[in-house]
């Protein structure tokens, strides 16, 4: 690979700087928000970071003809990883749910990784069969049953966050990709019918929903986690309390440096705190999205696509654990890209990120 090919233009530069930012201000939240937690997070944290880091590094300078041919593998790769959770011996159970691959010295969160292989498997798919989109609408249905299988292993776990940012992210790269809208409509409304049923069949998820809809009336059982993030939100108020002054994470609020640390974010840098990470992250994904439009233009429809899927995934991800902490979503146990404590999240968001950067440079056709 020649050195002129390697080349930080606008995009990749504009993608860095919030990336590089919001992994710093996620190391120092983390550090804040686990403070009276057993442990020292932060410098675990900064391993999985070092480890992402060197991840990312390998993931850009592979070339992306690479994921191209190989595109079949990464759905095969996702669907070995989510049946082997449920492996005895090998799926590792937390909290009743059965999500992580038991390694030596590390938990392996299967659908984090399947992710990646999901986005090479989509990308690769549709820039093969692009031309036939239009003429064949079972084209548009091959993929998003493969994708589907592979949510419905992610949801028996039980994940079903996951699963719904997934095929959300999913619906959304066959929108971009030509797929006609009455289409996509449908399999919205499908997909929205088939998760309401399984939180309707499911006991545990139908009280999350009544804590969502009144979390005060069981402020110490389903709605306890909601209350203690509202109250984090109540305490912060326009300028915050200030850097390490937070008072829910003190073992008042569950999962503070993972999936409720925005709560923490706004108790100690108020609502100005608090919007200030949201406008960043916006301009994350709006780089991201502008790298997948120019690719598009370019006429390289598999950086293109893989590239929409990331920034799919971060921002659904994102609105989701956003809205999970101000009380407009029942809760759902995902974590905020690059700023929760987590190996697993880190490092597939760096491998994510990879490609973005890989596509912002590469001269590749």
């Amino acid at each position: 690979m020649s050195t002129s090919s390697i080349q930080i233009p606008r995009h990749g530069a504009l993608l860095l700087l919030p990336w590089f930012v919001l992994l710093v201000f996620g190391t120092i939240m983390v550090g804040s928000s686990s403070v009276a937690m057993a442990g020292d997070y932060v410098t675990r944290q900064l391993v999985n970071l070092c480890v992402s880091i060197f991840l990312l590094v390998i993931v850009a300078v592979t070339p992306l003809s690479f994921w191209r041919k190989y595109y079949g593998l990464g759905w095969l790769a996702s669907l070995i990883l989510v049946v082997l959770v449920f492996v005895p011996g090998l799926g590792h159970e937390v909290n009743g749910a059965t999500r992580w691959i038991r390694l030596p010295g590390f938990n392996l969160q299967a659908v984090e990784v399947a992710k990646f292989g999901l986005m090479i498997y989509l990308a690769g798919y549709l820039a093969r069969y692009h031309d036939d989109l239009e003429r064949s609408p079972i084209r548009i249905f091959i993929p998003l049953a493969m994708v589907f299988g592979i949510c419905a292993l992610v949801v028996a776990e039980p994940d079903l966050g996951s699963a719904a940012v997934i095929l959300a992210a999913t619906l959304s790269v066959l929108f971009v990709a030509g797929a006609k809208l009455r289409y996509v409509l449908f399999m919205v409304v499908g997909g929205g019918a088939a998760f309401a049923l399984m939180v309707w069949l499911e006991p545990f998820r139908m009280r999350r929903m009544a804590a969502f809809t009144d979390p005060w009336a069981v402020p110490f059982d389903t709605g306890y986690q909601l209350v203690q993030a509202l109250i984090a939100f109540g305490r912060g108020e326009v300028f915050g309390l200030g850097l390490g002054e937070g008072i829910q994470k003190l073992s008042y609020l569950p999962e503070a440096h993972n999936d409720f640390i925005f709560a923490v974010i706004a108790e100690e840098f108020g609502s100005i705190g608090a919007i200030a990470c949201i406008a960043l992250y916006s301009f994350f994904i709006f780089a991201i999205l502008a790298v997948a439009k120019q690719r598009l233009m370019l006429g390289d429809r598999f950086a293109s696509y893989c590239c929409y899927f990331v920034g799919f995934i971060f921002a659904y991800q994102f609105m989701v654990n956003v809205g999970v902490n101000v009380g407009v979503l029942p809760t759902k146990g995902l974590t905020l890209p690059f700023i929760s404590y987590g190996g697993n999240s880190l490092m597939v968001s760096c491998a994510l990120f990879a490609i973005v950067l890989r596509c912002s440079w590469s001269k590749e056709p």
